[in-house]
């Protein structure tokens, strides 16, 4: 018997979810429906580990991304969105299963094919590193704006102003698009967790660059690509070849 759990806060929604599942694949026992963060978080700690849990995203009380992001759930999970823009582009950066509300029979049908096929595999390091960007994503919670001082002067920077941050010489500075350049007091690490990653990417150590900055792309030796920005930056701009892969993906979401 195979052990599912359901987390959903539109109760006819998991009562219809519990129902199409048992249809499907009676051997499954839904041994619960849970309807906020609060609720699975106890469940967890009380139960034993179901084997596949139906995870909405958007739940009343908090993202369900945040019960993957601290490691509450250790099996494997298929997700409901009601987002069908945004949300789904980072599914599918991140390659995670979901299921679009309204669930449809025949795309729950496959997904649990799917989890019959490759139930052992639980979600990659990788993907879990992603779940925090995403839940501020969904929450609205990246930065927006910048306020930058330079000596007396402070000038505020919308995200749509910046062509990318840059790391030279320990000073982190972001560059406009029109090639003003403002020393920032966050390093690109600290960056990184404030900026939106549809919209930006790390391409490597030294450089965080937006979508509209990218001009041209050309293939590198050793793998690696070499990019022409606009503004022109100073150095020479290549994306590592660690990064190449995942820079592609976000290239093509």
């Amino acid at each position: 018997m195979i052990h599912i759990a359901i987390v959903e806060d539109e109760r006819l929604s998991a009562e219809r979810l519990k129902v199409l599942v048992q249809e499907l694949s009676p051997e499954y026992s839904v041994v619960a429906l849970l309807d906020s963060v609060e609720s699975t978080i106890q469940w967890l700690k009380d139960n034993s580990s179901p084997d596949l849990i139906l995870l909405d995203i958007q739940l009343n009380d908090g993202v369900g991304f945040d019960l993957l992001a601290d490691d509450l759930i250790s099996c494997p999970v298929i997700f409901t969105t009601a987002y069908d823009e945004y949300a789904v582009k980072a599914f599918k950066y991140n390659s995670i299963d979901y299921l679009l509300k309204p669930i449809d029979r025949a795309e729950l049908e496959n997904a649990l094919e799917k989890f019959k096929k490759y139930g052992e595999r639980t979600v990659s390091p990788e993907v879990k590193d992603q779940f925090g960007q995403v839940s501020r994503m969904l929450s609205g919670s990246y930065k927006k704006r910048f306020l930058v001082k330079l000596g007396d002067r402070f000038q505020p920077f919308t995200v749509e102003d910046i062509a990318y941050f840059v790391s030279q010489n320990d000073l982190t500075c972001l560059v406009t698009r029109s090639g003003d350049k403002w020393p920032m007091d966050q390093s690109l690490d600290q960056l990184q967790e404030l900026i939106n990653p549809l919209d930006f990417f790390r391409i490597n150590r030294k450089l965080i660059i937006s979508l509209p900055a990218i001009k041209e792309i050309h293939s590198y030796f050793n793998s690696r690509l070499v990019l022409k920005l606009d503004p022109h930056a100073d150095d020479e701009v290549i994306v590592s070849r660690e990064r190449v892969a995942n820079f592609k993906r976000w290239m093509d979401l």
